[in-house]
């Protein structure tokens, strides 16, 4: 699309030919994801769709250390009530508590931690809760 619209041409008319004749080319053919819906298109248009896009696939973050870190101690809780054994389960409490008091010890930037390392004994008492109900 490198010409100039000719003038008395309407502006509709021009961008319609363009596209027959880019059809007519093959232009068109074997686009990746032809024939597939787009993805994201039942969701409510956001005009920041493309830098979420791009943060999922770089694996950034926005959130500041500290709300990462929060959000790390509740998925390492979790992971650690889902574990197979109680060695993992204390494995991954003990990695994040190294983590809490490293925070603690030197206070990320954003909001306050509000985070205390786990108690680990409480939480394996906790999956061998789980653990019996199953």
């Amino acid at each position: 699309m490198t010409e100039r619209k000719p003038a008395g041409v309407s502006f509709e008319t021009w961008v319609d030919r363009q596209i027959r004749e880019a059809e007519e080319r093959g232009a068109f053919a074997d686009l990746p994801g032809a024939g597939k819906p787009i993805p994201g298109l039942d969701r409510p248009y956001d005009a920041m769709w493309w830098i979420k896009a791009k943060m999922e696939r770089e694996g950034l973050s926005a959130l500041p250390p500290s709300l990462t870190l929060r959000k790390a101690a509740e998925d390492a809780r979790e992971e650690a009530l889902n574990a197979r054994s109680e060695a993992e389960a204390r494995r991954v409490l003990t990695e994040i508590n190294v983590r809490i008091r490293e925070a603690l010890a030197m206070p990320p930037e954003g909001p306050p931690l509000n985070l205390e390392p786990f108690d680990i004994d409480a939480v394996v008492a906790e999956w061998h809760t789980r653990r019996s109900r199953r």
